[in-house]
């Protein structure tokens, strides 16, 4: 392998930031590009999430007490750190996801962008804000943000840098603590975010790494945590929001997605066919908000399809660690076997397959072509589940609002696409889908890397919000503190009648003033 990362020391002195209790039973690590094991991570259990929680509780306790402009300084070195050091998480990053190189640049450019963004409006958004009082003058209501305690997190492998840190980063600005327990076949991409982080002045007891699969200490971790951040299936996520529901703990919760994307009438077909290969296939289609429906209108159906099928022919498929590949391998052999039991169900019942559809195990163990299915019908598996793989199906629609139907009749709501050359237009129909975010003329990257805004799913695609003030406040819990300066609000000495016909007329003209009721 063309990676210095392959080199078992290397790795091994990675892990020698994990919290584990004693002795446990190891789980191997894989290159998916070849199949080979590069390493194994112990499997931890509730007797090393109890140590990190430890740890991390003592540390919390004097990083709460620095004051904001110290916490966000470490940030902003963080950002330098991780740009600095790209080549090296890259070839990480892709020795344990298979993922082409261009998919994952995204990565480190991200990190390094959120924690800039939270670097900067962390100040503001943590300081105590003044709000109306119940009477004008004479009461003084102030809001403050305390942290929660220590964060939870838990991440999975798709994205091994973003996912494991991007959602630490707001956590430790507001003043917590986060305990990390990263997807078992990425634990050394997450330990060398984290030693950056570190190398940035965070105290390392603030971010502690629990190894492991998800059963045990994936649970362990939850189970202690005063808020809990979990990236992953829906199926799973119940099962978090269940647990943090039982400790009576808040949660976020980003889920699955059956991504539609909808090319209107008037749209340029090989402009929407372009950014289709990327909203389809980034990331070998293992990308949460990646897009795995397309609604197209009759009116530009061919010349979209023929575009889009010369588009998807043409796309690179390869390992390497370099920016030769266009699409990368998927990750496991469980991610393969479920993309070829969706292709292989859809043709069997009836789909055409208008490009790919083979695995290739010339190129690797668990490589699959980007595919495109014609024909598909409810009946198939490829219609409803989420594939998360390089497949996508093709449907042709009549209407604009025929698309927004048909986008909107999923249990799923995470992300969706809009193509059009009326702008306008595009951001009407885009309302009217119902997913956490909706790009127009892009396929995930506007609203992603849109970090002032809010990113999250609705329905079975999850609760919670990832990016914009909400990133950081569902980090904190605030407190009202309201000093009355004046006379009582209760009826004092005057008898409650009178009390009550005073209280009323006063609330009547106060209720005219403006900003009074807010």
């Amino acid at each position: 392998m063309n990676t210095e990362w392959a080199d078992a020391d290397r790795l091994a002195d990675l892990r020698e930031a994990l919290v584990v209790a004693g002795d446990r039973a190891s789980v191997a690590v894989e290159a998916p590009y070849t199949g080979e094991q590069i390493a194994s991570i112990p499997d931890g259990t509730e007797a090393d999430a109890a140590a990190a929680y430890e740890r991390a509780r003592d540390a919390q306790a004097e990083w709460a007490e620095r004051p904001v402009a110290e916490r966000v300084a470490v940030l902003d070195r963080y950002a330098e750190r991780v740009l600095d050091a790209r080549d090296s998480l890259l070839d990480l990053a892709q020795l344990e996801t298979g993922k082409s190189r261009r998919d994952a640049v995204e990565e480190v450019l991200d990190v390094a962008a959120t924690a800039s963004h939270y670097a900067n409006v962390a100040p503001d958004l943590l300081e105590s804000e003044r709000r109306g009082g119940a009477v004008p003058g004479l009461t003084k209501t102030t809001v403050h943000r305390h942290p929660v305690g220590v964060v939870g997190v838990v991440s999975p492998w798709n994205y091994p840098i973003t996912l494991a840190v991007s959602d630490a980063l707001p956590a430790l600005a507001a003043g917590n603590a986060v305990v990390l327990k990263p997807a078992e076949q990425t634990t050394h991409t997450a330990l060398l975010a984290r030693r950056l982080l570190v190398d940035a002045g965070l105290p390392p007891d603030l971010l502690c790494v629990v190894p492991g699969e998800g059963a045990r200490a994936g649970a362990a971790v939850v189970d202690r945590a005063d808020y809990v951040c979990f990236t992953g299936s829906t199926a799973a996520g119940r099962e978090v929001a269940a647990q943090a529901g039982r400790n009576l703990v808040d949660c976020s919760l980003e889920l699955g997605g059956k991504n539609p994307l909808l090319v209107l009438d008037d749209a340029d077909p090989e402009a929407a066919a372009e950014g289709a290969a990327r909203a389809c296939f980034a990331n070998a289609g293992q990308l949460c908000v990646s897009t795995e429906r397309l609604y197209v209108h009759d009116a530009v159906y061919e010349d979209f399809r023929d575009a889009f099928v010369g588009e998807v022919r043409d796309r690179r498929l390869g390992a390497g660690f370099d920016y030769a590949a266009d699409v990368g391998s998927l990750q496991s052999a469980a991610q393969l076997r479920k993309t070829a039991r969706h292709v292989t169900d859809a043709v069997e019942r009836g789909a055409s397959v208008l490009a790919g559809g083979r695995e290739r195990s010339d190129l690797g163990p668990y490589f699959h072509e980007p595919t495109i299915l014609a024909d598909v019908t409810p009946e198939m598996a490829v219609h409803d589940e989420e594939t998360f793989g390089p497949v996508v199906s093709l449907y042709r629609v009549e209407s604009a609002d025929e698309a927004v139907a048909r986008a909107n009749d999923s249990d799923y709501g995470l992300n969706a696409s809009v193509w059009t050359e009326d702008t306008d237009r595009g951001e009407r129909v885009a309302r009217r889908v119902q997913c956490g975010t909706v790009n127009v003329n892009e396929g995930y990257v506007a609203t992603w890397a849109s970090l002032d805004a809010p990113m999250g799913g609705v329905g079975d695609s999850g609760i919670g919000r990832r990016h914009g003030d909400d990133g950081l406040l569902k980090y904190t819990e605030s407190q009202t503190v309201a000093v009355q300066r004046g006379p009582r609000i209760d009826t004092g000495p005057l008898p409650t009648g009178l009390w009550a016909r005073a209280m009323t007329t006063g609330t009547r003209l106060l209720s005219k003033l403006p900003g009074w009721a807010r």
